[in-house]
């Protein structure tokens, strides 16, 4: 049966919003990195996966061009998702502890994880235009998952882009300081737990630790009810 998140799906993978995004993925599916030359890169918008009912929202910023890019899901195929995923399976909100590819077997468990910009942008930074694009997305993705109880953010402009949405426009960013582990409850909204981003920029400087991480993970497993 085709729900409407799978419609959602299918529109955003059509997405053609942002002229450099566009240009840009595509010049690097059709480029590729020397290891993945054998791929057939996915160049595409990344749409969110994950369980429907899920409990729990997951808000990234943006696919890895030679990563989701590549593989056509978010953390999967590079070293963001070799940090994350693992994670996520030690919290028990993924099945297995490997994301390479789309067919993998992996699956989300009460968890949805989605991005503030579903295209790989140049030097992982997206404008502002670019991500007003994209947040109607966001929106009709949040308005179809009914249970969602708290959301954990992977980074700052997470964070900047949930401050965006319906009924968190309200909240002034200088209530709402991003830190890591940093946990607000706004009133009649899902709470918020926020988390450096596990970009390898983080996790290899040591910014970003396994147990810093996993921290993060309990207390959002432990905060649902």
């Amino acid at each position: 049966m085709i729900t409407k998140l799978d419609t959602l799906e299918q529109e955003i993978i059509r997405c053609r919003k942002c002229p450099r995004l566009v240009a840009w993925r595509e010049e690097v599916a059709r480029v590729k990195r020397r290891a993945y030359m054998d791929w057939d890169y996915w160049g595409k918008p990344v749409p969110g996966f994950g369980d429907p009912q899920a409990r729990l929202l997951i808000l990234g910023l943006a696919p890895a061009a030679h990563g989701a890019n590549r593989t056509g899901r978010m953390f999967t195929g590079d070293g963001s998702g070799d940090f994350f995923i693992p994670a996520l399976y030690r919290a028990g909100f993924a099945n297995q502890p490997k994301s390479k590819k789309r067919d993998d077997g992996l699956k989300l468990i009460d968890c949805w994880l989605t991005a503030s910009a579903r295209c790989a942008p140049p030097a992982n930074k997206p404008t502002t235009e670019e991500l007003n694009n994209c947040r109607p997305w966001l929106e009709a993705e949040l308005a179809l998952l009914p249970n969602i109880q708290g959301v954990v953010l992977l980074g700052k402009i997470a964070l900047d882009s949930l401050l965006k949405l319906p009924g968190y426009s309200g909240i002034a960013k200088k209530d709402v300081p991003f830190a890591h582990g940093a946990f607000y409850r706004p009133e009649g909204m899902p709470w918020i737990l926020c988390t450096y981003h596990p970009s390898m920029q983080n996790t290899q400087t040591g910014r970003l630790t396994v147990e810093m991480f996993d921290q993060i993970w309990q207390k959002a497993r432990e905060l649902l009810v």
